[in-house]
């Protein structure tokens, strides 16, 4: 049984559609006052120049801007599809970016000049198909991609799977021209780079969890060699310019990610020699050596420049980043600090290395939207600061900033969180009504950046505790292997023992608390309201599972494999899955329920949150639906983002009281 759709108007008096975001002009100039996100921000190779993604037009779209001087930033691709990744090539004649039709998964690679003229689309004009950016050769005249296909089993079931294809391709004539590697089941499959001399290409592969580092010989495309990378940034490695070491951002072996440095041997697998450190008289082993690390930290990003000689390091330590500019030495398999980066913000996103050495670097913060920030190459001078570009928005007057929580566990794991306090009188100690937010992923960050719909509840006097349960990135491999399996019953419970820490200190009114997230968080949500049904006043999914065998029928044949590495086999483990679904105890929910969810979700279809819905009502219990016609996975039209924040705040409004 189907939920019928309902609007924000039927439940919060707001306006019941959203308008599509509009298409603006290519010359369209920012505001004198910008009010707007940048991010993903790519150089060209001169460093005068960024290439960004910006949501200036209501949803985010290509731009390019000048990092100083005169002149205004222009819209590149007036399109309304959503842009979500870019990249300049070495030789500035293109650049390349990502785009996501109706936001959904089916993503296409793109290529236009920096003068907005020979848009092409090089992978992913199959409206089945996804596509991703790989990397660039070295002298910019081809780029690699992936696309992944859905191809039936054959074996009358109905089932598919995912077929990934990563290529080379001409972005002049805008066909492949060489296929570099195919792998179905894989989940996930990018090229990170090409060797100088063209012998190698560097390839990432495998599902959650399970990343590794493929060395792949372009002469026969036989694999030279394999190795355990780490998750998150896509770019894990790069070859130096000898091509006979690769860096490599991984967590083999250890708890944290650091950089690593892989002697090869002439055939171009991974070295024979001992590995460093180890005692004389070892047996061999890979000649690996652990070139920066740091205690409790994981190594996020990597970004080397690209002559090779120089590389900024990108460090998350409990949600806060840090970042150095290091001196690659690959005859020692060490890199040298520079200069510590002091960053104005709390969280880098990506960052980018220009010709001469110049940096350019994404950034986030608590106090205010993302930017870009850039600091010429030159000696590391007293008083020399990374500078905002000149389109990056200021800080947000008024916005919170949140302060860390620390807390237990029912089985003794430690946990942490973000606190955000609504403002009120500093002497008023009486606890508040309170909203617990869950991250997705899981293997995702709870981190302290500007969050409109967390300002907008603050707005309204609730206070929010984004915490980061088991399975959260950031907090080492253990934390995030914590949920496996039926690990998953203890990272519901720690929404609970969330909510019940609040309590105790005194923070919540235990009468009103809510719980809320999306994604993953949303799956939370839904399974903590049927486990803990006493706990919360009412709750909010946003695009969350509800049942575990509809959700691997419904969504895209690729994101089921990597689903299965996380959650658990739809065949083999089927009654865990069972048991760990929301539908099956929706007899025990007692909250009001609101889902959000975007009909364009191929990720976690729309259905997941009309069953759970229509299962509520047919019990009695309050529940609705705003469905979103023109979203996918990730919410991107600022419109609808508005609506969304004030749906849930009159939810809240309308259920905390």
């Amino acid at each position: 049984m189907r939920a019928p759709h309902v609007t924000a108007a039927q439940h919060t008096g707001t306006q019941p559609t959203a308008p599509t975001a509009r298409a603006l002009d290519p010359q369209t100039p920012h505001p004198t006052a910008p009010q707007h996100s940048c991010t993903q921000a790519a150089t060209d190779p001169t460093g005068a120049t960024a290439a960004y993604v910006c949501d200036r037009g209501g949803v985010p779209q290509l731009w390019v801007g000048p990092l100083e001087g005169a002149g205004e930033p222009r819209l590149l691709d007036p399109a309304p599809d959503p842009v979500t990744a870019v990249s300049w090539s070495p030789d500035g004649r293109w650049i390349a970016y990502t785009s996501a039709p109706d936001g959904a998964e089916h993503g296409r690679v793109l290529a236009i000049r920096p003068d907005g003229t020979g848009r092409r689309v090089l992978a992913g004009a199959d409206p089945r198909a996804a596509a991703y950016l790989g990397c660039w050769s070295r002298d910019g005249s081809a780029l690699a991609v992936t696309e992944v296909v859905p191809v039936s089993d054959g074996d009358g079931t109905g089932h598919s799977h995912g077929l990934l294809a990563a290529s080379l391709v001409d972005p002049e004539g805008g066909r492949p021209t060489r296929r570099l590697a195919t792998e179905s089941g894989a989940a996930t499959l990018r090229v990170c780079d090409l060797s100088p001399d063209g012998r190698l290409a560097l390839l990432r592969r495998g599902p959650r969890g399970h990343r590794e580092a493929v060395l792949l010989r372009l002469a026969d495309l036989s694999e030279a060699g394999t190795f355990p990378v780490a998750d998150g940034d896509p770019w894990i490695g790069r070859f130096a310019p000898d091509g006979r070491t690769v860096w490599l951002r991984s967590d083999a072996d250890r708890e944290f990610a650091a950089l690593l440095a892989v002697a090869l041997d002439d055939d171009g697998s991974p070295g024979s020699g001992p590995a460093a450190g180890s005692a004389p008289g070892s047996a061999p082993g890979r000649s690996v050596r652990v070139a920066a690390q740091r205690s409790g930290t994981d190594l996020e990003h990597l970004t080397i420049a690209p002559d090779g000689s120089t590389a900024l390091l990108g460090w998350n330590r409990q949600g806060r980043s840090s970042a150095e500019l290091v001196r690659l030495a690959p005859e020692q398999g060490a890199a040298m600090t520079l200069r510590q980066i002091t960053l104005p913000h709390e969280v880098l996103t990506r960052a980018d290395i220009d010709g001469s050495g110049g940096l350019l670097l994404s950034l986030s913060g608590s106090r205010c939207r993302p930017g870009i920030w850039s600091l010429p190459a030159g000696p590391a001078a007293p008083g020399v600061k990374l500078r905002p570009a000149p389109w990056t928005s200021e800080p947000v007057p008024g916005a919170v900033r949140p302060r860390p929580l620390r807390l237990t566990a029912r089985d003794g794991l430690p946990l942490s969180g973000w606190y955000y306090r609504a403002p009120r009188s500093s002497d008023d100690a009486r606890p508040a009504p309170c909203v617990v937010y869950l991250h997705g992923g899981p293997e995702s960050q709870e981190r302290p950046v500007l969050e409109p719909l967390f300002q907008e509840l603050l707005s309204r006097g609730f206070d929010v505790f984004a915490p980061n349960v088991r399975g959260s990135s950031g907090f080492g491999r253990s934390f995030v292997d914590a949920d496996l399996g039926a690990g998953r019953f203890a990272a519901v419970d720690d929404v609970a023992d969330c909510a019940q820490y609040l309590v105790g200190l005194g923070l919540a009114d235990p009468g009103r608390l809510a719980v809320m997230g999306r994604s993953y968080g949303g799956y939370l949500v839904l399974a903590a309201l049927v486990r803990h049904p006493e706990l919360f006043r009412t709750g909010v999914d946003i695009c969350g599972i509800s049942d575990f065998t509809t959700f691997f029928a419904g969504t895209e044949p690729w994101i089921a494999e990597s689903a299965a590495a996380k959650y658990g086999h739809p065949d083999r483990d089927r009654e865990l899955l069972r048991q760990l679904s929301p539908m099956t105890d929706v007899d025990a929910l007692r909250a009001p329920l609101l889902a959000v969810h975007g009909a364009q979700d191929s990720n976690v279809p729309i259905g997941e949150s009309e069953q759970i819905v229509a299962a509520a009502r047919a019990r009695g219990v309050t529940a609705s639906l705003l469905a979103l016609p023109d979203e996918g996975h990730d919410f991107v039209h600022q419109a609808n983002r508005a609506l969304m924040r004030g749906t849930v705040a009159n939810w809240f409004e309308r259920h905390l009281g």
